[in-house]
């Protein structure tokens, strides 16, 4: 006992890098697996192993929470911040009005309907703000800077995310079906598979499967619907923190940061050769970040939370599509 009393550096450091050392070992196999099988994605991974081997986590909770409290937290805001170099803001803008009806369109659908139906169906409230977000702007990216917003819990994040990812894996299979069907040109499926496709891999594989033409535009209204983070993290920072609050703790850091390489990026000072290198940094950020969540993760709390989340998320989707769909109809979008 006085041992421990006289070198409490000693204990704390272990304590500390266990969660991390945990955190990034997971994240690095699961970013193995989301290489090797791009359509499912290394976050997903990552919180599904994560949680898997959460009931030995909470064995050694006391050692590995902290560590995982660090990857869970700042680890998690700055791969939103690495998100930013993929953004040229030029590109954004030559999409312009064709896109960004359908864009507003679905999102203010999503979140609506994610607020109303998720009250309706007694889904809590942060869940529900996650699954809306994570289905109407970009899946766990998006779910990534709501988290620290909103200070939602792992399991939450857990579930939001197993939810998104479900109906991107139905998107992949469905969407380029349903396209041929209604004879969507390459551009029209582009513009579906960016607004209706939350994570940028599972955009990629339904474009993909559509023509190079719809990959091309799909990646650029995918850009742009990205940039949607920043209003409603915004928004939701407002709401969690009070009208009261100091304007400088308004805007949570790591979107400060986002703007900024977004804007870097814009000006042509971040090397071209840099972009793949940042984005897979971020990546790996990530899924350390969605590994330590996982590990995190409360799994008797889940089965508690029951089915609701989920048919929350089928809602979403199906509005979405139909949303998208819907504007590119009445609408006046082409070339």
């Amino acid at each position: 006992m006085t041992a421990i009393a006289l070198h409490p550096s000693r204990n704390r450091r272990p304590v500390h890098s266990a969660g991390i050392a945990a955190a990034v070992v997971l994240g690095l196999v699961a970013t193995t697996a989301g290489l090797l099988f791009p359509l499912v994605g290394a976050p997903v991974f990552a919180i599904v192993g994560g949680v898997l081997l959460s009931p030995l986590a909470r064995r050694r909770a006391a050692e590995l929470r902290p560590g995982l409290d660090l990857a869970g937290g700042p680890v998690l805001q700055l791969s939103v911040v690495l998100f930013g170099a993929q953004l040229s803001l030029g590109e954004v803008l030559t999409v312009g009005a064709r896109s960004l009806p359908v864009m507003l369109g679905t999102l203010g659908v999503c979140l609506l309907l994610a607020w109303t139906a998720g009250h309706w169906l007694g889904v809590p409230r942060d869940l529900r703000t996650l699954i809306g977000v994570g289905t109407g702007i970009c899946g766990a990216s998006a779910i990534a800077a709501a988290t620290p917003a909103i200070r939602a819990k792992s399991d939450d994040v857990a579930y939001a995310i197993s939810t998104i990812f479900l109906f991107n894996v139905a998107a992949v299979l469905l969407l380029p079906q349903i396209g041929h069907v209604l004879g969507l040109s390459q551009e029209a499926f582009g513009l579906l598979a960016g607004t209706a496709v939350n994570d940028t891999s599972s955009v990629l594989a339904a474009a993909g499967a559509y023509g190079p033409e719809a990959v091309r535009h799909a990646v650029v209204v995918k850009l742009a619907r990205s940039l949607m983070i920043i209003p409603v993290v915004l928004v939701l920072s407002l709401r969690n923190r009070g009208p009261q609050v100091q304007r400088a703790r308004l805007v949570p850091w790591f979107l400060v940061g986002f703007l900024a390489v977004a804007a870097l990026n814009t000006g042509g000072l971040i090397p071209p050769a840099a972009q793949p290198v940042l984005h897979q940094v971020a990546l790996l950020f990530i899924a350390v970040a969605m590994a330590a969540i996982g590990l995190r993760t409360d799994v008797a709390a889940l089965r508690r939370t029951g089915s609701r989340p989920l048919l929350l998320g089928l809602l979403l989707w199906v509005a979405v599509v139909a949303t998208s769909l819907a504007l590119q109809h009445l609408l006046p979008i082409g070339p």
